[in-house]
């Protein structure tokens, strides 16, 4: 898997604000995607050195599209905790 396939983009709300004070940063990643991957990646896109890395999948919901029942996609998100020292700033861009 290439790395730019793992990290599809950082994700950037409030929680993930909050997140950003304990050197920690969200991005939506492959659902397919595990934690030594997800470590690899971000430390060699962005030259840091990441401490801990932690998952959650936010299950789809059920919507209506065009008056038929459908349902969103299934998303992954990761919790990267940086190492002291290091910062990705996302707000600008890669």
């Amino acid at each position: 898997m290439n790395t730019y396939d793992v990290i599809r983009k950082p994700i950037i709300t409030e929680k993930a604000t909050l997140a950003s004070e304990q050197n920690a940063v969200v991005f939506e990643v492959a659902i397919d995607a595990n934690k030594p991957t997800i470590k690899a990646a971000v430390e060699e896109l962005f030259g840091v050195k990441v401490r801990a890395v932690n998952t959650a999948i936010t299950k789809g919901k059920r919507k209506r599209f065009r008056g038929r029942p459908g349902q969103r996609k299934d998303v992954k998100k990761a919790y990267v905790t940086l190492e002291e020292g290091n910062t990705i700033d996302v707000t600008t861009g890669l």
